[in-house]
């Protein structure tokens, strides 16, 4: 998968922010303290397992606090390096669809994002976790799920995502979304919220999410529409895929 052109503003940063940066853009192989932390993934139990698979099961989506599951040293790092890409204006704009129907349409999102390619150890770990949520999944629902794919998406104050699905149905590409937030002290006031509309009932708002630190999202990809609110503050998250197509498609 691509990632943007990174053009580091390499004057505003201190030197440890600019190793940082320099890591996440895939300029070297960071080694710092983010090796050295526990960073949870073996908090992925199998009694979790079963009750992301219930979730799903029972109503094509839910919301959890996975700070004990992934842990806090994992969610910083992943933190840091979504702000690292934020501040130096290393994410670009994103569109609709793929390929050649991409389009960029500031009336339905307004996000930006970064792909992640798993080459810091923050990512690596998050790669690690993520590919033991895709096998338990397949595990228990018989999902048929080859990969997943993710991003980090920065939203600014008055940004925004209009209501949508994240796969057509019978596409059998995006099968299950996962959401992760990164922003510490969030408050109603600050706005942001992922709205989440019942499967059969697209008007009625079944779920409200506040963005805030280590709480996770996951639902159907083709049946769950979901919004995105206008953001009140700079707003951190990652999002993820599993789908079943087995070759990358040009992004």
């Amino acid at each position: 998968m691509d990632h943007p052109v990174v053009t580091p503003i390499r004057d505003t940063l201190t030197s440890d922010t600019r190793r940082q940066f320099d890591a996440v853009a895939g300029e070297v192989d960071m080694v710092s303290d983010v090796t050295t932390v526990d960073m949870g993934h073996e908090g992925i139990s199998e009694e979790w397992l079963d009750e992301l698979a219930g979730g799903l099961t029972d109503s094509g989506w839910m919301s959890l606090d996975v700070r004990n599951h992934l842990g806090d040293g994992l969610l910083s790092a992943l933190r840091d390096e979504v702000r690292i890409l934020d501040v130096t204006d290393a994410m670009k704009k994103a569109g609709i669809g793929r390929g050649a129907d991409l389009t960029r349409d500031r009336s339905v999102r307004r996000d930006r994002i970064a792909w992640l390619q798993g080459i810091t150890p923050a990512q690596r770990e998050l790669f690690r976790c993520l590919e033991r949520i895709r096998e338990g999944l397949n595990r228990r629902l018989f999902l048929g799920l080859k990969r997943f794919e993710s991003h980090y998406a920065t939203y600014q104050s008055g940004d925004f995502y209009r209501k949508h699905v994240d796969s057509f149905a019978g596409r059998a590409s995006r099968v299950v979304s996962l959401v992760l937030y990164f922003n510490e002290d969030w408050r109603p006031s600050d706005g942001g919220e992922l709205q989440v509309f019942n499967r059969d009932s697209p008007d009625e708002v079944c779920g409200l999410i506040q963005p805030e630190m280590g709480r996770m999202v996951l639902f159907l990809s083709e049946e769950i529409p979901h919004e995105v609110l206008p953001a009140n503050r700079a707003r951190y998250s990652l999002a993820c895929w599993f789908r079943q197509d087995e070759v990358p498609l040009p992004l």
